[in-house]
């Protein structure tokens, strides 16, 4: 199984146990308000307290300092109430804090605060795990946050369930015990094991095999500490993950369809740009190649929620086209603005293309020529569209990991027309995107999977109907055009002619640039990225995209 992270840290002074309650020792000082902060005496804290006036703004540095102290000195002597009672949310930290020793069975508690960043102050953790017989160290770093209640202007601990530990969000507890899991030893399409170590943005990867097929796979569980997960991030996609093993458990083994050339490569180029996502796959199949994050937490190539922006024409093209309101070479509108809806639209620094064609519009990325079409569309089109040709936004992909399917909402107005650009409530992943450029290389869509369905005998989704050869031709014109002439031309040169792509930019609210993406097909290869406050995908998904490409030969 691949290795799981570990949280670390490095706090160096040695907790004493007096009388059962867990103390700690600073050069021989006790860990009170004055030791800790050098100055703050009991007697200026409490007067914090006592001010009769209700205080505003932004807690003190004496503030931060104090409630901190409190906060950190309560939790690490066991003096839960007390602990719960600096925070804003004392039955939340009850419980949290209490469960800290309980369930996760962790003693000889140290905390040990760095230095304050205006209300935020980070704070080292070094504790030991015990389960029956065994014991290990758990070192980690967290944070926590001073606030003023509005109330009465009393400053106190934000509670957030990340300041027990940065794993935990709301309804998750800290467990110690037999994992109920066992663990996997997860193997790429070659028979190779998939580690983190070798490729790091497969940490959710293996986290969600084995939650899926730990029970199945012919393992045994082991004794570790770990995170389980409450319902809304099990809703977000998120898994139960390890943080210490106290005994190994034996591991089953699931093979995937991940291919070790495409799976190096895809990591090694998410890494020259921040915030990189990429997804590489077989088009005939679905079968998924590779997956990379420049950020190993979260995966956005799956779990994404962003809007695709321009890539999302080429399902709204496949929309038009079949509805007749647009055919490629055919005279097509691309004004500088549109207004519908009482919104005004715009192209990019506002070019028009007079007398152009609709492939014209569709290389060069024109706004306006697919929003000009919006007052002729039902408000419900563009979801049937991807619902039931490209195999969209119903929430049942069942690939062997946690997956977003896409959204694509029904809205009405200005919002449903700026869908049909990818903004509005359109929400994608590369994943997704990948897979629609699939589907327009084979003619059907084929649902991505990391496992092979025979593994557990699940049913892949499937679409209701596929394009017509007309669509379908005109669809992958387009497409080749973009890849030979337009937007794409540069990222793609060199890879035709059996090619076809999109770029897309996606403005986010309170971000400078927007989020750049780009899907293609090559041969039997599709493949979707983007780059998020990166700017154009030509520029930015697009060089990452058609390096895996290029693995075709």
């Amino acid at each position: 199984m691949g290795k799981r992270r570990r949280a670390t840290g490095r706090p160096k002074t040695k907790p004493a146990v007096l009388g059962g309650v867990i103390a700690l020792v600073v050069g021989g000082a006790g860990f009170g308000l004055y030791a800790l902060y050098g100055g703050a005496s009991a007697d200026e804290a409490s007067t914090l307290s006592d001010h009769k006036s209700v205080k505003t703004g932004p807690p003190s540095a004496l503030e931060v300092k104090t409630v901190t102290a409190r906060f950190l000195t309560a939790w690490q002597q066991g003096r839960i109430a007390e602990a719960a009672a600096a925070t804003d949310d004392a039955p939340a930290a009850t419980a949290l804090l209490t469960g800290y020793a309980k369930d996760a069975r962790l003693k000889d508690v140290t905390l040990t605060p760095g230095t304050a960043a205006g209300a935020k102050v980070p704070f080292a953790v070094k504790a030991t795990v015990s389960y029956q017989a065994v014991s290990k160290p758990l070192a980690y770093t967290s944070s926590l946050t001073v606030v003023r209640r509005a109330s009465d202007g009393v400053a106190l601990i934000g509670w957030q369930p990340g300041v027990v530990h940065p794993e935990l969000k709301d309804g998750d507890t800290l467990v110690t015990g037999e994992s109920g899991t066992p663990p996997v030893k997860a193997l790429d399409r070659t028979g190779a094991e998939l580690t983190v170590a070798t490729y790091p943005s497969l940490g959710s990867v293996l986290d969600g095999l084995r939650e899926k097929y730990g029970k199945t796979a012919g393992g045994k569980a082991g004794v570790e500490l770990r995170v389980v997960r409450g319902k809304a991030s099990e809703k977000a996609g998120l898994s139960d993950k390890t943080l210490v093993e106290l005994s190994e458990g034996t591991p089953g083994t699931v093979r995937t369809t991940l291919d070790p050339k495409f799976q190096a490569a895809a990591e090694q180029q998410v890494t020259k740009r921040k915030q990189a996502s990429v997804v590489a796959l077989r088009a005939s199949t679905g079968e998924i190649l590779a997956v990379a994050n420049s950020a190993h937490g979260f995966n956005i190539g799956f779990q994404g929620s962003l809007a695709p922006g321009s890539t999302m024409k080429v399902i709204t093209s496949s929309l038009l086209i079949d509805k007749g309101l647009a055919e490629a070479d055919k005279k097509h509108p691309c004004p500088k603005t549109f207004d519908f809806g009482g919104w005004k639209f715009h192209n990019d620094d506002d070019f028009e293309i007079k007398d152009g064609t609709f492939k014209a519009s569709f290389a060069r990325s024109c706004n306006t020529a697919f929003i000009s079409q919006a007052k002729k569309l039902k408000n419900d089109d563009l979801t049937k569209q991807a619902q039931q040709v490209f195999g969209l936004s119903m929430n049942n992909w069942s690939i062997g990991v946690p997956t977003l399917d896409g959204s694509v909402p029904v809205q009405s107005a200005a919002q449903m027309a700026a869908s049909l650009i990818g903004q509005g409530g359109v929400r994608m992943n590369p994943l997704n995107m990948a897979s629609v450029a699939a589907t327009v290389k084979t003619g059907t869509f084929h649902q991505p999977y990391l496992v092979a369905p025979s593994v557990d005998h699940r049913r892949l989704a499937t679409a209701s109907r596929t394009l017509s050869p007309k669509t379908l031709g005109q669809l992958r014109e387009l497409m080749n055009f973009t890849a030979a002439y337009g937007t794409a031309a540069e990222a793609m040169s060199g890879l035709g002619p059996d090619y076809g792509a999109k770029t897309g930019s996606a403005e986010v609210d309170n971000q400078d640039k927007p989020n750049g993406w780009f899907t293609a097909y090559r041969g039997d290869l599709a493949s979707a990225g983007v780059v998020q406050a990166g700017g154009h995908g030509g520029d930015t998904a697009g060089p990452i995209v058609a390096t895996l490409l290029k693995l075709g030969g």
